[in-house]
């Protein structure tokens, strides 16, 4: 028996407020599609505008690969007897008003994340601590945007009863746009940092910005919140929500004590809860994770998994490529690749794991510039400066533009010898030139926006010593 979840041509249409122009309202879909390339047998391929590129051009392509037909806004790109076709104003629109439909028939719970850092990784390790009990979806890689969203909550058609999803942004109203498609009922918040500061005039912006997901709470609303970032904290004033909240040493609901951080082995830590306390080894680097695995931990009680079966789950989970992955090579370097992406107090943090590591050899730091931090770019560079410098790094190796030179020369003005910092304008030259300055015992983190592609520095050291 198939439990999929059937959707018809005729509910897609009611649900996106379309006009079939073209087949049966009985026709059941497959799955929708915005890649021709990628789609299966029997999707409705929906074309997509964007900056730059438009679906409507690759119609016939998807129809050639066995698309069922196409959710348009322009109707003559079907062609002239399209077997299927659903015309609407907005196609975007419509993929994010038929995941809605997806995700109220589904009968999922939603556990939705939001947070300047630390989305990707507490989605991992929430869905971990909630699959001993539950049938649990979560959302490929980092699909948290206007069009990401939708194509996960489209897959609730295999009914899970829980759905752990992302939500990002990098302008106001996007979380709110998103929340009214997920309309979760469990709402994490990470925390705030400096993140998309480009685009935003402060922080304190950015922390409205993410207070989005607040929007429509009701008193059967559960929001888990960081109880150790104060404007988190201060936005929840007057939300009718029940708040559960976290934090490591704190004043929380669910908190860590005794930890220890032991460098690239992780953390233990004792975790404290309103249903008893646990004790947990996370292989995640730094305090950040442990946060992560706090939010988890809360998420899992409030949904009544027994916290020591949460406490188990959450130790599984390894750190993925580019998110604090370790790379034990064959000439003695340990490399951690956290290459994925970086902002000001995430690179900071990655630093003083590197620092308290108990192993020794020296320290190698290669940091990529970090991006969308608009006029704060340089400060904050030259603040991660200084911090690698107390950090006691023993060689820097600085990728990009002028907030990385920056990094590097507030670095030497704090103690760090002017030999052992390294600039280079991109990646590829800094994977070529630290090949040989590499020697046994180093321990190198290497950390970057994705723009600057950092991953290139890990992928070469790799291939060197593997």
């Amino acid at each position: 028996m198939d439990e999929r979840l059937p959707l018809t041509l005729g509910n897609l249409a009611r649900a996106v407020d379309g006009r079939l122009c073209a087949g049966e309202p009985s026709i059941v879909v497959r799955g929708l599609s915005i890649d021709s390339r990628s789609l299966n047998a029997g999707d409705l391929f929906v074309a997509i505008r964007g900056d730059r590129f438009d679906g409507h051009t690759f119609v016939a392509d998807a129809l050639a690969r066995g698309a069922l037909g196409a959710l348009v806004s322009d109707e003559t790109a079907l062609g002239p007897s399209p077997a299927v076709g659903l015309v609407v104003e907005d196609t975007l629109r419509a993929l994010q008003m038929a995941s809605r439909y997806v995700r109220r028939a589904s009968g999922a719970t939603v556990v939705a994340i939001t947070g300047s850092a630390g989305k990707t990784t507490t989605k991992e390790l929430t869905a971990a601590a909630l699959t001993s009990s539950y049938k649990v979806f979560r959302s490929r890689g980092n699909l948290n945007n206007q069009i990401g969203l939708p194509l996960s909550l489209l897959e609730l058609r295999d009914r899970p009863e829980i759905a752990v999803v992302e939500l990002g942004m990098n302008a106001p109203g996007e979380i709110s746009r998103l929340i009214t498609l997920a309309e979760p009922e469990l709402r994490v918040w990470t925390n705030v940092a400096e993140v998309h500061s480009a685009f935003f005039p402060s922080i304190e912006a950015i922390a409205d910005a993410k207070a989005e997901i607040l929007d429509g709470a009701t008193a059967e609303t559960v929001v888990v919140a960081n109880a150790d970032d104060a404007r988190v904290m201060a936005r929840l004033a007057g939300v009718p929500a029940r708040v559960a909240t976290f934090g490591v040493g704190g004043d929380a609901d669910v908190t860590a004590t005794e930890v220890e951080e032991r460098g690239l082995d992780g953390t233990r830590a004792l975790v404290q809860t309103p249903v008893g306390p646990a004790r947990v080894t996370t292989p995640l680097l730094g305090r950040g994770n442990l946060a992560n695995v706090l939010a988890a931990m809360t998420v899992a009680i409030q949904l009544q998994v027994p916290v020591a079966v949460a406490a188990e789950r959450v130790a599984m989970v390894a750190a993925p490529p580019g998110r604090g992955q370790i790379h034990r090579l064959s000439n003695g370097v340990v490399v951690v690749d956290d290459s994925y992406n970086a902002n000001p107090t995430a690179v900071n943090a990655a630093v003083l794991t590197l620092a308290r590591d108990r192993r020794e050899g020296r320290r190698v730091a290669v940091l990529g510039e970090m991006l969308e931090l608009g006029r704060r770019a340089t400060p904050l560079h030259v603040e991660t400066g200084r911090a690698v410098a107390s950090a006691g790094v023993g060689l820097l190796v600085t990728v990009g533009g002028e907030p990385a030179r920056a990094l590097g020369q507030a670095a030497i003005e704090a103690g760090l010898g002017s030999a052992d910092v390294l600039h280079c304008e991109d990646s590829e030259s800094a994977a070529t030139r630290l090949g040989p300055l590499v020697r046994e015992g180093d321990l190198v983190l290497v950390k970057g926006s994705r723009g600057v592609r950092t991953e290139t520095v890990v992928a070469r050291l790799v291939e060197e010593w593997t």
